[in-house]
């Protein structure tokens, strides 16, 4: 079986719709399921206003074209709702191709911040994207249920895993032996990361990361250590070095961090929103509260074996087969036999496995 992916996020950016597509092909690959990006890079791009670090492509219609009869996918998914999605998504309604969509990115939320746009326009236009496609898969119950009631149509379960070999417990102390709260992600004006930096907390703050805001941030918080971007071994001493991880943002739909702090053994303290309450059993393996310092306080008391049982609960192998049961639900209709044909485990999409720690 061959799924093509459309996405307007992919290398070199770094951020948890790449990460999640990156492990997904891996996953898929290991069911017999072979996966391609249709990628910006593949176009020519421009500067994403206000973060040049994104590259917003200019995909052509015979391009895409070209990719499609190139790759003959038995299946279309559309990751993202920018130019190369758009383009997706006319290439398969013009041919009758049906294919699922998902939500990853609150743009209404961000583009009001950012320009002033009305939400209720963006809103509009995102309902009309997605409603086109034969199923919308989302990260997490609450985000399916506020989107069905702004009429939003056939959701789709789906969810994200951690590599818990990668992170892991470990006997380090990159940032001093003082309680050290800990912020992964990017620097950006969505992320809601002075809510963090402007807590009264003991010991030291910690931001790991890139963005449009670095800058304006380091020059305005000089007591805050601010490492850059971090991957792979880096990037998890920094979760084993810290005390408690901090979650500020009031607008993603999941948190991929939130897994690997807590399969790192380390807390979350986070506001109790979309995201975080999905993923963070409350006073087990985080503190969710309005108060943001006082879940990064009470969290530092929490056991941290138990939170690395917990996260070992999200498996990419599970992501990547319930994200298989979607697809062959939604759009192949009578060629899911193929399916079994090739004997495909799809079966174990209606539970995950047991997760090993």
């Amino acid at each position: 079986m061959r799924i093509l992916v459309a996405s307007d996020a992919w290398h070199p950016q770094v951020n948890g719709v790449v990460r999640t597509y990156e492990r997904l092909a891996i996953e898929l690959a290991a069911l017999g399921v072979e996966m391609t990006v249709l990628a910006p890079h593949e176009f020519r791009t421009l500067p994403c206003p206000t973060y040049p670090e994104i590259r917003l492509a200019l995909p052509g219609l015979r391009r895409v074209a070209q990719r499609f009869r190139a790759f003959r996918p038995d299946a279309v998914h559309i990751a993202t709702e920018g130019p190369i999605g758009w383009m997706a998504r006319r290439y398969c309604r013009a041919r009758g191709i049906r294919f699922t969509t998902s939500f990853h990115t609150r743009f209404p939320e961000y583009l009001s911040q950012r320009f002033a746009i009305p939400a209720s326009w963006t809103l509009a236009l995102l309902r009309r994207f997605h409603n086109a496609g034969a199923g919308l898969m989302v990260a997490t119950p609450s985000l399916g249920r506020e989107l069905e009631g702004q009429g939003f149509e056939h959701v789709l379960p789906w969810t994200r895993g951690v590599d818990t070999r990668l992170f892991r417990p470990r006997p380090v102390r990159l940032f001093g032996e003082e309680p050290v709260f800990l912020y992964v992600g990017r620097i950006a004006a969505e992320k809601n990361i002075e809510a963090f930096l402007d807590l009264d907390l003991p010991g030291r703050k910690v931001v790991v990361g890139a963005g449009p805001q670095l800058e304006e941030l380091q020059a305005r918080y000089t007591d805050v250590l601010f490492t850059g971007k971090r991957t792979g071994e880096a990037l998890a001493e920094c979760y084993a070095s810290a005390d408690v991880f901090v979650f500020p943002s009031r607008t993603d739909t999941f948190g991929i961090v939130l897994l690997e702090a807590m399969a790192s053994g380390l807390p979350v303290a986070a506001l109790p929103v979309c995201g975080p309450k999905d993923v963070v059993t409350n006073g087990v393996t985080g503190v969710l509260s309005d108060d943001l310092r006082h879940a990064a306080l009470a969290a530092r008391s929490l056991d941290r074996d138990r939170i690395r049982v917990k996260a070992a609960e999200y498996s990419w192998e599970y992501a990547a087969r319930l994200f298989l049961a979607n697809i062959t639900g939604a759009c192949l209709n009578g060629q899911a036999r193929t399916l079994a044909v090739r004997k495909l485990p799809l079966a174990k999409a209606a539970r995950p496995p047991q997760a090993r720690i």
